[in-house]
């Protein structure tokens, strides 16, 4: 034999043993990836009880789920916008126990006993909130995002001033608080429309208030 035909004859079977060393290296990684590897991607539940607008709720979720996703995704609650999603543009406010937060920030296992409202508890198209009519009255919405999240913290709003809870434009934490334009433009501030109907919302807040 001569030797170039020697010569070939032992590349290629090396060049055979290298791809057959590395398949059966491939193999026996992705049978111990598939065997021992334990399950990385499984996610943790958890049962959550609440009051949502006035009537008792039992879900099992990703102890990851927010409050938002909660009333949007599994009780089809989808007044309650997603805007920002970092609980800086406010649509996604509503009220729990009383006080508004933000729901895209919460954790709906943080709520588990609590009682929540929101937009569409407030009130319906055929027996609207103070609030909602006083809204479509002085035309406080256009694209109607926002509107949502406004009216939800706009009656919180009046609860907090009825409350003598103060805000950052209060004077006189001794007196009684009232319902003016700076105090309502300052406790609203969270809530950003991006239509620019910030006036004709004060002007319903206001008459709403009584003033």
């Amino acid at each position: 034999m001569k030797l170039s035909n020697f010569l070939m004859m032992s590349r290629r079977n090396f060049l055979f043993a290298t791809a057959a060393s590395s398949a059966f290296i491939a193999i026996s990684k992705f049978a111990k990836a598939t065997t021992s590897t334990p399950d990385t991607h499984k996610t943790n539940t958890n049962t959550v009880k609440m009051t949502v607008n006035g009537k008792p709720q039992e879900l099992t979720l990703d102890t990851r789920t927010t409050l938002l996703d909660a009333l949007r995704e599994h009780m089809d609650l989808t007044g309650t916008k997603k805007g920002c999603d970092h609980g800086q543009c406010g649509a996604c406010t509503v009220i729990v126990n009383g006080r508004r937060i933000n729901s895209c920030l919460s954790l709906a296992l943080q709520h588990d006993g609590d009682e929540v409202t929101t937009i569409e508890g407030l009130g319906n198209p055929d027996n609207m909130h103070p609030m909602q009519a006083a809204f479509v009255k002085h035309d406080g919405y256009q694209c109607g995002y926002c509107t949502p999240g406004q009216i939800c913290s706009a009656v919180a709003t009046l609860d907090e001033i009825k409350q003598g809870i103060p805000s950052h434009v209060t004077e006189d934490l001794t007196a009684e608080q009232k319902v003016t334009n700076m105090e309502i433009r300052e406790r609203m501030s969270g809530n950003i429309c991006r239509c620019g109907a910030y006036s004709n919302m004060a002007e319903a807040i206001s008459e709403v208030a009584g003033g």
